[in-house]
C-alpha cells in the first residue's frame, strides 16, 4: 500500500487524532485491514482504486542484548558520579525507569562490532567526548534518548557508531524493504555532513549501504537508491517526505529513528513532518532525539513520542563557549566591510610573515545579498573567498564547501545557513559583519570555531541597533567567566518574548533621549530582563533567533 498524503486522505468520512497512524507500511500492517484499505480507497483522486497487492510482512527488529566490559560493569555508584562530574554530565530519568546505562571512557569497554573498532582506530578516534560517553551505552542499550549538548561537542558520532551496531544485528534488507535506520536532519550540508560521517565508520562493513535523500539533488537517483534497498537513509523531512508519498520507501523496517538539531527543524516549520513520520513509525523502534538547545518544544515532542526516555545534557547549554575569545568592535554601518577588510589584510600578512598559512576564517552577513557583495570585495583584495547561502544551488554550495574545508579556500562568506552543525576542522576565526538578531543564533555563529577541545577567535561588528543583544553578549560572558549557572533557553516563545523585550528597549530609549535630550539610555539587563534568563537545572524559556533568515 502507497503512502496518501494528508491532503489526499478522506477526512469526511474518518475521523483522525493527532496519534492515529495513517497509511504509511508499518511492520504490523495487515493487508487485510479494512480500515487501512477504506483510508486509501477514499483518498484516490479517482474512483476505481488498484487491486490489493500481497504485502510480505517486514520481520521484527532485533534488540540484541548488550553489556560492556567488566571493568564497567563493576563500576560502583561512587564512581559512576566521579565519572558524570569528570565529564561535566548531567543524568536524569523519570522515577519508574530504570536507571542509565554507566557513561564508558573508552570505545574498547563498548564492546562493538569489530569491524566498527576497526574504523574507529582508522579515524584516530582515541578517547569519547563526553556526550559519546554517555549518550552511546544508552543507545547500544535500546533505550530512547533526549541529548542535549554544545555545538562541535561530537553529538554525530554518538548516535552514528550505535545506530551503524543496530543495523548489522538485523535481518538483511530486501529489495523494495524501507531502511534500517532513518536520520532526519535540518539541512542538506549537515544531512551530507552526517552521510559522511556514516560512511567513515563503515567502511569495512561492505554490505551497509546508505542513501542521502535531499532536496536540490537528483531525485531519480534517490528513487532507484532507494527502491534497490538501502540500511541507512539521512535526509531533510521534505524530500524525504516526497519519496513516501511516491511509494519509493517505507518505514516499515525503521527501528532506529534520529532526529539530529531537532531544535533547528522546529524552528523551520518542520513540526508537521516529523509528527507524521514519527507516529507512523512501526511499533518496535529506538528514538534518539539530539538538540544543541532544549526549548520547551522539544521537551512536548519528547514526551509525546519518546518511551522513559534518559535525558542527558553536557555542559552549559546555549551559552557561548569559553575556548572562544569573544571581541566586540562597535562600528557604524558604512564602515564594516572597511574594518572586516583591515582585519582579514592584517591576518593575511601576519600569516605570510611567519609562514603559516591563512587561518581558515568563516564571515557571517544578515542577507544572501550581502554575502555576495561581500566576497566581491574580499576577492578584488587579493582575498580567496567564497560564499555560501540559500539562493545557491546544491552543486555551487556543496562547491563552495569543498573549497572551503579543503583549505583551496580560506575564507568562506555564509548566512545562517552555515550557523548549524557544520563541522569544519581547523576554523580559527568567526567574524560576526552582521550580528544576528538573538542569542541563540551567536551562540551557534561562534560555535564553528573552537570545537572538540580546541581554541578560537571570534571578532563582532556592530551598530547602535545591536545594542540589546551586545549588551546579553557581554552578560553570558561575563557568567561563564565568574562560572555563573545561568544560560539561556530558546524556543518560539522565548523568541516572541525577545522581540517584544528588543522593541520595548527601543522605544523606551527613544522616549527617554526624546525628553532628556540626550543619546540613548543605557538598560539594565539584570534588572529588566531577568525573563530571559533560566537556571541551567530547570527547564524554562528564553531567548532564541528567528530561523534561518536568510
Amino acid at each position: 500500500m502507497s503512502y496518501v498524503p494528508p491532503h489526499m486522505r478522506n477526512t469526511s468520512s474518518t475521523t483522525v487524532d493527532n496519534n492515529t497512524k495513517l497509511a504509511f507500511p508499518s511492520s504490523n500492517s495487515n493487508s487485510n485491514s479494512n480500515n487501512n484499505n477504506s483510508l486509501y480507497n477514499g483518498s484516490r483522486r479517482t474512483s476505481a482504486a488498484p487491486p490489493p497487492s500481497r504485502i510480505v510482512a517486514a520481520p521484527d527488529p532485533v534488540f540484541p542484548p548488550w553489556q560492556p566490559s567488566q571493568r564497567v560493569s563493576r563500576m560502583n555508584p561512587h564512581q559512576i558520579e566521579e565519572v558524570c562530574l569528570r565529564l561535566n554530565l548531567d543524568v536524569t530519568v523519570a522515577s519508574d525507569s530504570p536507571a542509565a546505562p554507566t557513561p564508558i571512557e573508552s570505545f574498547t569497554d563498548m564492546c562493538l562490532d569489530p569491524s566498527i573498532m576497526k574504523d574507529i582506530a582508522y579515524h584516530d578516534y582515541t578517547r569519547p567526548t563526553s556526550i559519546q560517553a554517555q549518550a552511546m551505552p544508552i543507545a547500544l542499550s535500546g533505550r530512547d534518548l533526549l541529548g542535549c549538548a554544545e555545538t562541535g561537542s561530537g553529538k554525530t558520532a554518538a548516535f552514528t557508531i550505535p545506530m551503524i551496531q543496530h543495523c548489522v544485528s538485523q535481518t538483511p534488507i530486501r529489495r523494495g524493504d524501507g531502511p534500517l535506520a532513518l536520520v532526519l536532519a535540518p539541512t542538506r550540508e549537515l544531512a551530507q555532513q552526517i552521510e559522511k560521517e556514516v560512511k567513515a565508520f563503515s567502511r569495512s562493513i561492505e554490505s551497509l549501504k546508505t542513501a542521502i535523500v535531499v532536496g536540490g539533488s537528483n531525485i531519480e537517483k534517490q528513487r532507484s537508491e532507494l527502491k534497490a534497498g538501502v540500511e541507512v537513509v539521512v535526509a531533510t523531512p521534505g524530500r524525504f517526505i516526497d519519496h513516501l508519498q511516491q511509494g519509493n520507501t517505507s518505514l516499515s523496517r525503521v527501528s532506529f529513528f534520529v532526529l539530529d538539531e531537532a531544535d533547528r527543524m522546529l524552528d523551520m516549520g518542520f513540526e508537521p513532518q516529523i509528527r507524521e513520520v514519527m507516529r507512523n513509525l512501526p511499533d518496535k523502534h529506538q528514538t534518539l532525539l539530539f538538540s544543541a538547545t532544549m526549548p520547551v518544544e522539544i521537551e512536548v515532542l519528547a514526551k509525546e513520542y519518546l518511551s522513559s526516555p534518559v535525558h542527558v545534557k553536557v555542559g552549559k547549554v546555549s551559552s557561548p563557549t569559553t575556548n572562544v575569545l569573544q571581541n566586540l568592535v562597535k562600528v557604524s554601518e558604512n564602515e564594516k566591510i572597511d574594518r572586516l577588510l583591515d582585519v582579514l589584510v592584517e591576518e593575511a600578512s601576519q600569516a605570510e610573515k611567519s609562514g603559516h598559512p591563512f587561518p581558515l576564517t568563516i564571515v557571517f552577513v544578515e542577507r544572501k545579498t550581502r554575502c555576495d557583495e561581500v566576497t566581491e570585495a574580499l576577492i578584488a583584495q587579493g582575498l580567496s573567498a567564497v560564499s555560501l547561502h540559500g539562493g545557491r544551488s546544491q552543486g555551487e554550495r556543496e562547491s563552495a564547501l569543498h573549497d572551503f574545508r579543503s583549505s583551496s579556500t580560506n575564507i568562506l562568506v555564509a548566512t545562517d545557513v552555515a550557523s548549524r552543525g557544520l563541522d569544519v576542522t581547523g576554523v580559527s576565526h568567526v567574524i560576526n559583519l552582521d550580528l544576528p538578531k538573538t542569542m541563540e543564533d551567536y551562540v551557534h555563529r561562534i560555535g564553528r570555531t573552537g570545537r572538540a577541545g580546541s581554541t578560537g577567535l571570534s571578532t563582532s561588528f556592530y551598530t547602535d541597533r545591536d545594542m540589546f543583544l551586545v549588551a546579553n553578549i557581554r552578560k553570558a560572558i561575563a557568567d561563564a567567566e565568574s562560572g555563573n549557572t545561568l544560560s539561556f533557553a530558546t524556543g518560539k516563545f522565548a523568541r516572541r518574548k525577545e522581540k517584544e523585550a528588543a522593541a520595548a528597549q527601543k522605544e523606551a530609549n527613544f522616549a527617554l533621549s526624546k525628553n532628556l535630550g540626550i543619546g540613548a539610555a543605557s538598560v539594565n539587563i539584570e534588572d529588566k530582563y531577568k525573563f530571559m534568563m533560566s537556571s541551567s537545572n530547570n527547564k524554562g524559556e528564553g531567548t532564541a533567533d528567528s530561523a534561518w533568515d536568510d
